[in-house]
């Protein structure tokens, strides 16, 4: 009898434990049971306690078990920094505290308590001296007035300002008959008058035009001396020509501040011992309306200065004594002088820079700069000489003038002009200028990628700053020019553009920047700008910080920034993720607030944006 085969043997009683998705449920039910019991005495006891062994096994446990049965996971993510700069300190910085309210109008580089420490010959108290020492820089912040509001939207602040912003009555009283500027309420209004134009500037304007052709588009830069509060400047907006306008800061208390708060291109300067802060062979036209300027004193210093900056075949117009020297006047120095005499040396002197004198109009007189100066070397001796050819015509940064005529560009013939043929307004604001194959190191190409490099950029900066359009922003600082191409780019707003060129920045390139139409200066940031608080709507910093950041505090720089943004400015700054990570904490102690954004090149690219609220 065949015996029942035996049936198969019983598997194992297998324990659930043994199971290792059972054990890592039964892991976390116990890590659960511990975290709520934790988060339960912590609730009685605030003091923090470092984890349990317990706590300790459980997430070891856990972190053991996943990497054993997925070996492919891979390794917890590092969220560590690993910029090469340190990062600023986890206690929030220490904030700034503002001045004292005699700050409010403080303008550091033309303090007047200073300049009594300098001579007044050539004007040398009038010029530029910084804060140098410790105690002297500002290290707080300029406040605003009492009562201070955002300036009228352009182009109604042409002929309005709050007086609350510019408190002062002095320009109200001296120059009530002048009409310059009448105190109507609380509000300052600015009806076009002015020294030579009692009447209003258009009939000035309408008279000048019959002898120097404004509505030609040629013309496009200018620079007015001793401006009042602008409204030559003004006027000839309406012809497409931007006005550098600049005056000292002297007995016509806060006439370049009235300019700014009118929206209008104006910057602190004078005519006096160093060279104006301007390239060779920058502006179209020169105007002097009773700028008490002695021209014809130093050997005719200040009028070859007038003729180191104007472009070959520019004008210079002069109104006011001594053209109607029928009667006498009071010369700068406070001496009567006979007028006729004067005007016959000033004359004099025009014809040995060789200037051309044109029909004068009524108190109005107007001289052309030579295309070249092929015919004023053949003068011979008689002409003033001419200045070294090796000492740099562009150099206007605390560049002493000479008594000399700084020669222009070699040319073949008598029709050429000197630098090169601009092209008219607006066409020359994109065309290559002349200047580009002069600087060492600089290619047409090098402008045409800059242009359109700057368009994708501000056109993602107008992105984020929506009022721009709309007059939102009326007075624009760019810290550090380049070739212009931020200000190019912004041509289409109602705006102006202080175009900066830092002067050790490693290509003069503001010459360049005067080619395409567009104003500017020089400056060194390590030190104060020559305007008035709350000057600027909006200040543009593109590698700013990356040029000065071994060469002075940028604390100076930053304190600096806030007394010429105007409350509610915006301040963008452009530069490396290093840079942009060091500065953060002087934001935080200038109480801004700030946002980091990308570049056109994206989240890794090296390069930030910072765009700071005031």
């Amino acid at each position: 009898m065949t015996k029942p085969s035996p049936s198969p043997a019983s598997p194992p009683h297998q324990n659930p434990l043994k199971n290792s998705l059972t054990r890592l449920f039964f892991i976390l039910i116990i890590c659960s049971i511990s975290y709520i019991l934790g988060s339960y005495r912590s609730t009685l006891n605030t003091s923090p306690k470092p984890p349990t062994q317990n706590q300790t096994n459980c997430l070891n446990l856990i972190t053991n078990f996943t990497i054993l049965t997925h070996p492919n996971t891979h390794p917890p993510l590092d969220f560590e920094p690993h910029n090469t700069l340190p990062l600023p300190p986890l206690n929030p910085p220490e904030k700034f505290k503002l001045c004292p309210t005699n700050f409010t109008h403080y303008c550091p580089c033309q303090d007047p308590v200073r300049e009594r420490l300098f001579k007044v010959e050539k004007m040398l108290h009038r010029e530029r001296h910084c804060p140098a020492t410790a105690g002297e820089i500002l290290h707080c912040l300029v406040p605003a007035p009492v009562g201070y509001k955002k300036p009228f939207l352009w182009p109604k602040s042409r002929a309005e300002a709050w007086f609350s912003n510019v408190p002062f009555k002095r320009l109200t009283e001296s120059k009530k008959h002048q009409n310059w500027v009448r105190l109507a309420g609380d509000r300052l209004v600015f009806p076009g008058g002015g020294t030579s134009f009692q009447k209003g500037v258009k009939g000035y304007v309408d008279l000048l035009k019959k002898m120097v052709p404004i509505e030609s588009a040629a013309i496009r830069t200018a620079l007015d001396t001793g401006c009042g509060v602008a409204s030559f400047g003004d006027s000839l907006m309406d012809y497409n020509i931007i006005t550098m306008s600049i005056a000292p800061r002297d007995i016509h208390e806060a006439q370049v501040q009235f300019a700014l708060e009118r929206g209008l291109p104006a910057m602190l300067g004078v005519l006096g011992t160093y060279r104006l802060p301007y390239p060779s062979r920058s502006f179209d036209m020169a105007h002097c309306s009773r700028c008490l300027v002695p021209w014809t004193e130093y050997d005719g210093l200040y009028l070859m200065e007038i003729d180191r900056i104007l472009r070959p075949g520019g004008y210079w117009v002069l109104s006011g004594p001594p053209i109607n020297w029928r009667s006498t006047y009071t010369a700068p120095g406070g001496t009567t002088k006979d007028p006729k005499k004067e005007l016959a040396r000033l004359e004099d002197l025009a014809r040995r820079l060789c200037w051309r004198k044109l029909k004068g109009k009524g108190p109005i007189a107007v001289w052309q700069k030579p295309n070249n100066h092929i015919k004023c070397k053949k003068k011979g001796s008689k002409f003033p000489k001419f200045c070294d050819i090796n000492v740099d015509p562009d150099d206007g940064w605390y560049k002493t003038m000479d008594a000399c005529i700084t020669p222009l560009l070699q040319v073949e013939h008598m029709q050429d002009v000197s630098g090169g043929v601009l092209e008219n307004w607006p066409k020359r604001l994109n065309t290559i200028p002349p200047r580009i194959g002069l600087i060492p190191g600089l290619k047409s190409q090098d402008f045409l990628d800059d242009n359109l490099m700057w368009q994708k950029r501000v056109s993602s900066y107008v992105h984020a700053l929506k009022s721009l359009s709309s007059g939102g922003y009326r007075n624009i600082m760019d810290m550090n020019a380049g070739f212009g191409g931020f200000a190019a780019s912004l041509a289409k707003y109602p705006v102006w553009v202080m175009n900066v060129v830092p002067h050790d920045a490693n290509y003069k390139t503001l010459g360049i920047i005067y080619e395409r139409g567009l104003i500017g200066t020089y400056m060194n940031w390590c030190e104060p700008f020559s305007t008035y608080p709350r000057s600027y709507d909006l200040i543009h910093a593109d590698n700013v910080f990356s040029l000065y950041m071994n060469k002075c505090d940028i604390v100076d720089i930053f304190i600096e920034m806030y007394r010429i943004i105007r409350p509610k400015g915006t301040i963008i700054i452009a530069d490396h993720v290093d840079i942009i990570v060091k500065i953060k904490s002087h934001t935080d102690q200038m109480k801004w607030h700030a946002r980091l954004l990308d570049t056109e090149a994206g989240p890794f690219g090296p390069r930030k944006l910072l765009f700071i609220d005031i």
